[in-house]
């Protein structure tokens, strides 16, 4: 019984997070949250400022509500970029790569006009 349990849910290939992955998942998430709170607050407190005032409690939830959905939003995307890349490095080892690929990219589209 409990071997068939194993085999549907697949537990023999399940392979589990490293400490590397997890740490580098944490830090890029956390570190991510500044830019993107900064740029979120920049958009949305001047927006509502003169409503804050007339109803505080409405506005409160409001802005709580945005932030909880783009937070959400962001901890979903940065999980499935390491879910497909299967990022087992580190930090810098992630950006050295990405740096190469977009690096690699623009060159490419830089050949492709030169020969148009």
């Amino acid at each position: 019984m409990v071997k068939e349990v194993n085999d549907k849910m697949n537990l023999n290939n399940y392979q589990k997070d490293t400490k590397s992955k997890s740490l580098t998942e944490a830090f890029v998430n956390s570190f991510g949250t500044y830019p993107i709170g900064y740029c979120l607050g920049i958009i949305i407190l001047p927006l509502s400022v003169g409503w804050i005032k007339e109803d505080p409690f409405t506005v409160n939830i409001l802005i709580t509500l945005v932030y909880a959905t783009v937070s959400f939003v962001r901890i979903y995307f940065l999980r499935r970029v390491f879910a497909r890349f299967g990022f087992d490095d580190n930090f810098i080892r992630f950006s050295l790569r990405l740096c190469r690929q977009i690096a690699t990219k623009i060159r490419f589209k830089g050949e492709q006009k030169i020969c148009n």
